[in-house]
């Protein structure tokens, strides 16, 4: 088959032929596209992101701190003994969304009138401009995997192309690895050409082979189409609780969640997509 390599007004760059086309091209992605997804869906919260160097040691333990106030969350996760990773997750603001100042005058505030302690504070009053960044908030309905062509002949999508889905349990880079693994795997046996085909013509190996890709695309969606559905739904869940400000999902977030986001997050991390043994 032959691909097209598109910018963004897609206008071909180049072309390039292949046996299989594997859409990882993002949340925009347009090979989900073509298979018939619609775009994944604006939950009407974006999330400003930033990470500090401290070049020092900062002092925090290795441990992940979260806030809550109205209509906004914020957390605070130390990945090194000098750097710090944060995020506010807030209504989406036209007037701030390219004003870093702006972002950061807004953080602040927020912060600020949530009485959060001036150490947490000064982790993002020490953040460079050009270390953050505003991102909208989206998701790929769930029902939308259930139903929809993860592959269709020899084209798949997988990682984020796959399953937009909202940042709160953790799980997106993580996901996108075990789509590789799993995807890896099913390929394997397809593009290893049997004996039985050195006889045959160059056109039948090739059809031979279009099936063989075709099947084990067909066996990567089987395996992983679950397991996408459960890591797009709960991080919605969750988010939704965890933002809201009505008296029920408040009493949730306040009294039941963190006992259960701590085991939850457990639990959906310790997954065990197989072993890659590849030939």
């Amino acid at each position: 088959m032959t691909v097209s390599l598109l910018r963004i007004r897609q206008k071909p760059l180049y072309s390039v032929t292949g046996a299989v086309l594997i859409g990882c091209d993002g949340v925009n992605s347009v090979v989900a596209k073509w298979l018939g997804f619609k775009a994944p869906t604006f939950i009407g919260q974006a999330a400003i992101r930033g990470c500090v160097n401290f070049k020092s040691n900062h002092g925090f333990e290795p441990k992940s701190f979260q806030f809550f106030g109205k209509g906004f969350r914020s957390g605070f996760l130390p990945y090194d003994d000098t750097s710090i990773y944060w995020f506010l997750t807030t209504s989406k603001d036209k007037e701030r969304e390219d004003d870093l100042i702006k972002m950061m005058q807004f953080v602040l505030r927020k912060l600020g009138n949530e009485n959060v302690p001036d150490e947490i504070k000064a982790i993002v009053e020490n953040t460079e401009l050009d270390s953050i960044i505003l991102s909208p908030l989206r998701y790929r309905h769930p029902w939308e995997l259930l139903w929809g062509n993860i592959n269709k002949d020899n084209v798949c999508v997988a990682g984020d192309a796959l399953k937009p889905m909202t940042p709160d349990i953790g799980q997106g880079g993580c996901a996108a690895l075990e789509d590789g693994v799993v995807l890896a795997r099913c390929l394997d046996g397809a593009l290893i050409k049997e004996k039985s085909e050195e006889t045959k013509g160059k056109g039948d190996r090739e059809r031979e082979e279009y099936k063989r890709i075709e099947m084990g695309l067909k066996n990567y969606a089987k395996e992983r189409r679950w397991r996408r559905i459960d890591l797009i739904s709960i991080p919605y869940f969750v988010g939704f609780i965890q933002q809201g400000n009505g008296q029920v999902t408040s009493f949730l977030r306040d009294n039941i969640l963190p006992a259960f986001l701590a085991r939850l997050l457990l639990n959906k991390a310790d997954f065990d997509c197989g072993k890659l043994n590849i030939s």
